[in-house]
């Protein structure tokens, strides 16, 4: 999964969802020189990873898209997910969407000192561009999948990935919808294991 599911994964936990946020900045054990609950936060994100990461139906997802983009098949598929999670946030959350970034981009400034060094260079652009809101649009998502295959000079060509998305859009989202159904199991009881 990408950004947008790892926040809202982490529930109302401040310090939880900062973790989970900047995990992917934060390698090996490094993780063990930040405060309890972002710690928690980045062993959280990590779980999340390995059971996305494992799933049928996601593999599934990604089987269709293997063909033109091998190995970047996965990460279109985590930026997919957080699209039909932005577009149907009313299925999720009470808080509309737009309210829910502007907190977290506050919540983020507020913390700024805790935010590993390559999560403060690129959190400027996040908020200019308002990454999280533009996921729930195909022209945001666009965009995203443009920066990413920028970020691999070229070579993953995953802005063309909005084609697929369109194309098989139906079937995209009823596998985004069964898998987050049990990612949402999945993640409620690794919480309760990280509380004990």
């Amino acid at each position: 999964m990408n950004f947008l599911a790892h926040i809202y994964l982490s529930g109302n936990k401040e310090q939880l969802k900062i973790g989970n946020f900047i995990a992917d900045s934060v390698k090996g054990n490094s993780y063990l020189s930040f405060p309890a609950e972002v710690q928690k936060g980045i062993i959280l994100h990590r779980a999340i990873d390995y059971y996305t990461d494992t799933h049928p139906v996601v593999k599934q997802s990604t089987h269709r898209l293997f063909e033109k983009y091998g190995h970047y098949s996965a990460v279109i598929v985590d930026i997919l997910y957080d699209h039909f999670l932005a577009a149907n946030w009313d299925s999720y959350s009470n808080i509309p969407l737009k309210f829910y970034v502007e907190d977290f981009y506050r919540l983020l400034k507020k913390n700024h000192q805790l935010l590993p060094a390559r999560v403060q260079n690129f959190l400027p652009y996040m908020i200019k561009d308002n990454w999280l809101l533009n996921y729930s649009s195909l022209t945001g998502i666009e965009k995203i999948l443009f920066q990413m295959n920028n970020r691999t000079k070229g070579k993953s060509n995953m802005q063309e990935a909005v084609n697929e998305l369109k194309q098989y859009y139906s079937e995209f989202l009823e596998e985004f919808k069964l898998f987050f159904e049990d990612l949402i199991l999945f993640t409620g009881n690794k919480l309760k294991e990280l509380d004990e």
